[in-house]
């Protein structure tokens, strides 16, 4: 029995999970590449390998002839008798070939053979591991920064977090956890590149999948996800069991479920809304916490006008357009938001519309409908949302992909 051999290849398996098979067929490759160098041909030998003990023997075989010309290959029928009387001219003499006879060019070949194998395998298994994680997310060790670069170690394997896929303003720490989606993984001659990103969408739906046992089972699906990474997210979310509150299921017990992954993605602020197959209800979801008059979408065009009450325009644009831009991003249509004073001038709504509305509006019911809705809406509390809308008041004018016109405040 080989037993430093049947070790060493135990301890490989078991460190790089590296099938012993394949180990003695690399073994077996390497030995007869040995041969190939050593005698200038291969092709007359042949390897027995015991897969239980390791041992194996090298067997060279030749054909008896009268008058030798190829000695790798033949064997005269003097030296065939020598070794048995039995061996007559065309019969095949097997004749065992000892390794050590081998000089220390081919040795060293061989050597190269098998570790280049090992290294293949070790690529193959850890690119077949980290595949099954494509579109998925992983926890990751922060390493180092390489340039604007951050090297994450996902244990096997080494990712790069690209400046392109970092959130603006995270700053890593060595020896940090931090969870990264899994973009893409590529073959590589240097092993398995691993893409992964900090800014997809689609690492707050997996987020939700860890988090929401509902969202995980399937009772409560993710429609649609608008992302400004850093900033701020909104998902609509729809329940195929009537019992469950969508909403409710992902905001969890006091925000215990948002706020473990607005913790994750360090304090980036999620609009959890309901998901309508009507476009009208969906935009008037999406726009929250604004309130809104009415909504006019157009299914062909992808359009669609909305009209909010004056003290309202700017909370339903957002700052710099964030909400507009977002509840576009999330329905799907290019959307026109007007005030009512807007909507009249432009003959949306009657001249005689604030006078038949009279007295529903007024300022008391504004304040505290918009902050229940936006303590329902948002992950900050009343207070901390109406201390942040003061700055929605502030934002007017023409915003990329929408159209709006000047407000004078």
């Amino acid at each position: 029995m080989n037993t430093e051999l049947l070790e060493a290849l135990t301890i490989l398996e078991k460190e790089k999970d590296i099938s012993k098979e394949v180990l003695l067929d690399a073994i077996e490759e390497s030995l007869i590449k040995a041969c190939e160098n050593h005698f200038g041909k291969a092709d007359n030998i042949r390897v027995t390998m015991d897969r239980e003990t390791c041992d194996y023997q090298l067997i060279q075989e030749k054909t008896v002839v009268e008058d030798v010309e190829d000695k790798v290959e033949q064997i005269s029928i003097e030296d065939a008798k020598a070794i048995d009387g039995k061996y007559e001219l065309g019969d095949i003499v097997q004749i065992p070939i000892e390794s050590k006879s081998f000089g220390r060019i081919a040795t060293q070949n061989a050597k190269n053979q098998i570790l280049q194998k090992i290294r293949e395998e070790e690529r193959a298994i850890i690119y077949d591991q980290y595949s099954e994680k494509e579109k998925d997310i992983v926890t990751g060790i922060v390493q180092r920064y390489v340039g604007r670069n951050v090297s994450i170690n996902l244990g096997k394997a080494d990712a790069m977090l690209t400046e392109n896929e970092q959130v603006k303003g995270e700053v890593f720490q060595p020896t940090e956890r931090i969870k990264l989606y899994v973009v893409e993984v590529k073959k590589t001659t240097k092993g398995p590149k691993i893409l992964v990103s900090r800014t997809h969408p689609e690492l707050v739906k997996r987020l939700f999948e860890a988090e929401v046992t509902e969202v995980r089972d399937g009772i409560v699906e993710i429609k649609s996800i608008a992302r400004e990474a850093g900033s701020r997210t909104k998902i609509a979310v729809w329940s195929n069991d009537a019992d469950v509150d969508p909403v409710g299921a992902c905001v969890g017990m006091n925000g215990a479920r948002v706020n473990a992954i607005v913790n994750e993605l360090r304090g980036e602020k999620i609009d959890i809304v309901n998901w309508s197959d009507n476009p009208g209800i969906l935009i008037e979801n999406a726009l929250s916490p604004a309130k809104v008059i009415s909504v006019m979408a157009d299914p062909d065009d992808k359009t669609a006008s909305v009209i909010v009450p004056d003290n309202q325009l700017s909370l339903a644009i957002g700052k710099e357009g964030q909400n507009a831009r977002l509840a576009a991003r999330l329905t799907g249509y290019k959307i026109d938001i007007k005030s009512e004073t807007q909507a009249i001038e432009s003959g949306e709504l009657p001249e005689n519309y604030m006078e038949l509305m009279e007295g529903v509006y007024e300022e008391e019911m504004y304040e505290e409908s918009y902050a229940d809705e936006y303590a329902d809406g948002y992950t900050d509390g009343p207070e901390e949302g109406l201390a942040e809308a003061d700055g929605f008041y502030e934002v007017t004018g023409d915003i990329d992909e929408f159209v709006f016109e000047e407000v004078e405040e």
